[in-house]
């Protein structure tokens, strides 16, 4: 008789367009809520463990950038598996050694509920020692963008915020932003869905790759 094979459980995963699921939790500026975050956008990223060397350089990176992000109505949330305490301990460190404090909250996950909620860890996994996931989710709490680095991997701070300028962008302008596109570049407009408009086009290309006119 052959033996039935048992796959392991799916990792939970999420995708560009669902609603981010809401949770409450301690973090470093006290009891957090996704959800109060609604009306403004929010970056909501994991982090494999505190005190160590990627992450230290990410969260020094961050709290630098932490204005340019307010000033995109951006809030940023932190989340490891790490206690709250082990938390505080590893800011104050940072602010001693590098001279800047980190502001925005770190969530603690010790039972990884929210980081297998957001599809963050796998089922099997018993820490987050592999994850470096990145949620941008919009004022209305959809997300709209994710990346996820290898833990040997630190993240592009520049990067987060041309995600972030590209996604407001898009939503004024109703606009496509191109490979490399900066802030103040020019956008594409969606392409022609009329036939009549297809066979119009003065080249071959100019139906469906178009610049949307102006600035960003």
């Amino acid at each position: 008789m052959d033996e039935q094979t048992t796959l392991p459980a799916p990792c939970a995963g999420l995708r560009i367009g669902d609603i981010a699921p809401d949770f409450e939790a301690r973090s470093t500026i006290g009891p957090v809520r996704l959800s109060n975050y609604r009306k403004r956008w929010l970056v909501l990223f994991s982090h494999p463990a505190d005190f160590t060397p990627v992450c230290t350089t990410e969260f020094v990176a961050l709290a630098h950038e932490a204005a340019a992000f307010e000033q995109r109505n951006c809030a940023l949330m932190a989340l490891s598996v790490d206690s709250l305490f082990s938390h505080f301990a590893w800011l104050r460190m940072i602010r001693d050694r590098f001279a800047v404090e980190v502001r925005f909250p770190i969530v603690e996950d010790p039972t990884l509920v929210i980081g297998r909620a957001f599809g963050m860890v796998s089922a099997q996994d018993n820490d987050s020692a592999t994850v470096r996931t990145t949620f941008f989710i919009d004022p209305a709490g959809i997300i709209r963008a994710m990346t996820c680095y290898p833990a040997n991997l630190g993240r592009s701070v520049p990067e987060m915020l041309r995600i972030l300028d590209g996604l407001q962008a898009i939503d004024a302008r109703g606009a496509l932003a191109p490979a490399n596109w900066q802030p103040g570049e020019a956008m594409l407009s969606p392409p022609s869905q009329d036939l009549d408009e297809v066979y119009a086009a003065t080249d071959i290309t100019g139906w469906f790759l178009r610049d949307s006119g102006g600035e960003a």
